[in-house]
């Protein structure tokens, strides 16, 4: 298989996965602040003889991804919280842009410190859902690859996620 084809094939590989994963996070309502969806992108190392592509994004995409376990709900994942709660202060824009602003029984708006303590503690309690919206492409995109590049180069992508 030609050098130049191969490359072709591998940012068309790099463009779709980052392409699904951004249409999946808004479809998922998971684009609230842009950052991740921005971040999202990839890399393509070309070498005399060898060829490697390496996908970035914000650290906490994996746990969006992948979810965590919280301390009374279990998913399949590798990230779990043990005995510390999210920072609540990292709520506190989120809770502004997603327009969250409950009420109590008087119809006084709740304090948004005691909101953002309470979404923390819910997300410490059951966790976060995993929503795979860049695994599910990355294994769609992988399987359709032709079968030159999978067997006669060395892609370890997987690993070399960030």
């Amino acid at each position: 298989m030609e050098l130049k084809k191969t490359q072709e094939i591998l940012n068309k590989f790099g463009k779709y996965v980052v392409k699904q994963s951004r249409a999946n996070l808004t479809r998922g309502k998971k684009n609230t602040s842009k950052r991740l969806y921005d971040s999202i992108d990839y890399e393509l190392t070309v070498t005399d003889n060898s060829f490697g592509i390496q996908f970035i994004m914000e650290e906490y995409g994996a746990y969006q991804d992948e979810g965590v376990s919280g301390k009374k709900k279990k998913y399949n994942t590798p990230y779990s919280f043990k005995n510390k709660m999210p920072p609540s202060s990292s709520l506190d824009k989120w809770t502004v842009r997603k327009g969250i602003a409950p009420r109590d029984k008087k119809g006084k708006f709740i304090p948004r410190k005691s909101l953002n303590f309470l979404i923390a503690r819910s997300i410490y309690n059951k966790g976060i859902k995993p929503s795979m919206f860049f695994t599910k492409p990355f294994e769609k995109a992988f399987d359709n690859l032709p079968p030159e590049i999978t067997s006669g180069f060395v892609i370890d992508i997987e690993n070399n996620i960030e």
